[in-house]
């Protein structure tokens, strides 16, 4: 495939792609401390009902194809606990989850310092190679670590010819060849969120993401960064060891 010349599709007047595709949503939990004073056994309590009503979510997955994956970040984060990562084709599911866990006793515990929604879908950059950026669904939770960050591009960046802009990504793509161990999942929330992307990694290897982004610091189109912060190192963990963590 040669280079888009005409990403924006005032050009070739385009028609509005209506395929279905899938939403993610990066739900991030803080527990206010009062909780781990309630006794043992309502904490116990407590924790089972928010746990019933998060993997109830689930229930709809087989007709919906809804997935939910779950991440510990105690001791590793000061302002966040936890991160329910949600993916659906329709947003409004993320409200049916949101509103389950509001009904427990446990939100009454929790705040949300920060909640991304994005959405999938074909990478202008990676369609020209093979292998890469062919598939439009994504298949989360493969690696133990899951780092996120929200980003933004700076204006600039928009003001470049396509051809620059592909180069600079050919030379991304071609720096972050060697890390085998990393799969990238890059979404997009132009127009449904603050960030303009939420990329994510999985990864078994955290010294190889750390190898990574260093590497890509030095390439052409790092210079084009506005904002790729706050950054968050997020554990795969189960919900109920997840929960048991907090208290």
């Amino acid at each position: 495939m040669m280079v888009d010349l005409d990403p924006s599709g005032q050009v070739t007047q385009r028609e509005p792609d209506r395929a279905n595709r899938q939403f993610l949503n990066y739900a991030f939990f803080k527990l206010d401390p009062a909780f781990r004073r309630l006794p043992r056994d309502e904490q116990a309590d407590i924790k089972a009902e928010f746990l019933a009503a998060a993997e109830g979510w689930l229930d709809q997955s087989a007709e919906k194809g809804l997935i939910q994956r779950t991440y510990s970040l105690t001791g590793v984060r000061g302002d966040v606990d936890f991160m329910l990562w949600r993916i659906a084709f329709d947003v409004r599911d993320f409200q049916d989850a949101q509103a389950r866990l509001n009904r427990t006793r446990l939100m009454g515990y929790l705040t949300q310092p920060y909640n991304y929604v994005s959405m999938n879908k074909r990478s202008q950059y990676v369609n020209r190679v093979e292998g890469s950026g062919h598939g439009l669904e994504i298949l989360p939770g493969q690696g133990q670590f899951l780092f996120i960050y929200p980003f933004i591009k700076t204006r600039a960046w928009y003001d470049l010819t396509p051809h620059s802009r592909q180069g600079m990504m050919d030379e991304h793509i071609f720096a972050s060849t060697p890390f085998k161990g990393v799969r990238i999942n890059t979404s997009y929330s132009y127009g449904i969120d603050d960030q303009e992307f939420v990329v994510s990694f999985d990864s078994d290897h955290p010294q190889e993401f750390v190898d990574l982004v260093h590497r890509l610091r030095y390439t052409e189109a790092s210079m084009y960064t506005l904002r790729d912060v706050p950054m968050f190192t997020c554990v795969k963990k189960a919900l109920p060891d997840l929960l048991n963590d907090l208290a």
